[in-house]
């Protein structure tokens, strides 16, 4: 599991969220995504701890603190959601393109 960390101030570096994480414990990994067309940091992170406990410890202590002028959302990561091929919803029109319909038979 991760932790999604929030809120962050665009200043920040992946060794500044390995500094203040690691106060909680073990940090295997920072992921500190950037915007493909500026590569300025997008206000995020996911932070990967040795151990669940760690990683509770972390965003019970973390979560809406303030660091670098901003208060931190810090919270467990959900799963990423498959995007699919870039069409998104169901384009068969009416009742979804179904066997059945709603007309009497």
């Amino acid at each position: 599991m991760s932790i999604y960390v929030g809120n962050l101030s665009y200043e920040v570096t992946q060794e500044d969220i390995s500094e203040v994480f690691a106060e909680y414990g073990t940090v295997k990994r920072v992921q500190l995504p950037t915007d493909r067309e500026t590569g300025r940091v997008r206000g995020f992170a996911f932070v990967e701890m040795e151990a669940e406990s760690q990683e509770a410890a972390a965003i019970d202590a973390l979560d809406g603190a303030e660091w670098m002028g901003r208060n931190l959302k810090v919270n467990k990561a959900k799963p990423r959601e498959d995007r699919g091929g870039g069409r998104g919803g169901d384009r068969r029109g009416g009742n979804g393109g179904g066997k059945f319909s709603s007309r009497r038979y």
